[in-house]
């Protein structure tokens, strides 16, 4: 399954068991990695629109974890588990991304590129345990449009703060 989209300033490919996101935001670097860092931002803006978070604990650093359930807007609840592995200020997280049963669905890489005029790049690579695994989550899951959406939100919460 290979697959790219491009929609306004996002671009999403698939490749193997790579799905990779990449979007530019009119924010400073600093301010971009800090909504994905501060206890205080990221459940606001974290997941598809419509969807909800109900943190159990966060502790953003190496080795840290951020337990939460997603509230889905047709009800259903979603157990998650980020565990972090490396945190470059403001350059790079990474992390693994499970639920109450797998610690490690998928490996997570996130970059913030510092670009001209106080925008940002982002691109968030996450790695999937096999292409079958991420075509499932594609197609059960939205996964691509769950993602757009998630830094839709994400754009939102940055013009707050």
């Amino acid at each position: 399954m290979n697959n790219a989209q491009d929609t306004n300033n996002t671009h999403t490919s698939i490749a193997g068991q790579e799905f990779r996101i990449t979007r530019i935001f009119q924010a400073p670097r600093e301010l971009v990695f800090e909504a994905w860092t501060d206890p205080e931002h990221l459940p606001k803006w974290w997941g598809p629109k419509g969807f909800t978070n109900t943190v159990q604990e966060i502790d953003v650093r190496p080795g840290g974890v951020w337990r939460y359930v997603m509230h889905g807007p047709d009800g259903v609840d979603y157990d998650n588990k980020i565990t972090y592995h490396k945190i470059v200020s403001p350059e790079q997280l990474v992390y693994s991304h499970g639920d109450g049963d797998d610690d490690e669905q998928f490996h997570v890489t996130v970059t913030f590129a510092e670009q001209a005029n106080s925008t940002t790049e982002l691109t968030m690579t996450s790695r999937f345990k096999s292409a079958a695994y991420l075509e499932k989550v594609v197609k059960e899951y939205g996964a691509i449009e769950g993602a757009k959406s998630t830094l839709d939100r994400l754009e939102e919460q940055l013009a707050t703060m």
